[in-house]
């Protein structure tokens, strides 16, 4: 069940890494204002972001979705409590 989330989670991570990326910057409207069409995608202006900003609301609920459900899923499995700072040890800094 781990596996399965676990893939989901990367795959959708990186749907929504590239979904950012296709979406136009707030200085695209700008160029627009004067004609300049160059930055617009297939879909228009208007279209496009409204397409792309809803993967990107939908994508980031599955991330955040599967996250928690990592999250726990790693809480069960394990039997003992854990810390991030377990395994460390603390030395004095060497001098010279």
């Amino acid at each position: 069940m781990i596996y399965l989330v676990a893939t989901i989670h990367v795959l959708v991570s990186l749907f929504l890494i590239v979904v950012i990326l296709l979406q136009q910057g707030s200085s695209a409207d700008l160029a627009g204002a004067f004609g300049g069409q160059g930055s617009q995608t297939a879909f228009g202006p208007r279209s496009a972001s409204t397409v792309l900003t809803k993967a990107t609301a939908w994508a980031a609920a599955i991330f955040m979705l599967t996250s928690l459900t990592l999250t726990i899923l790693m809480m069960r499995q394990s039997t003992q409590q854990h810390s991030v700072l377990a395994g460390t040890t603390t030395s004095a800094p060497a001098h010279k």
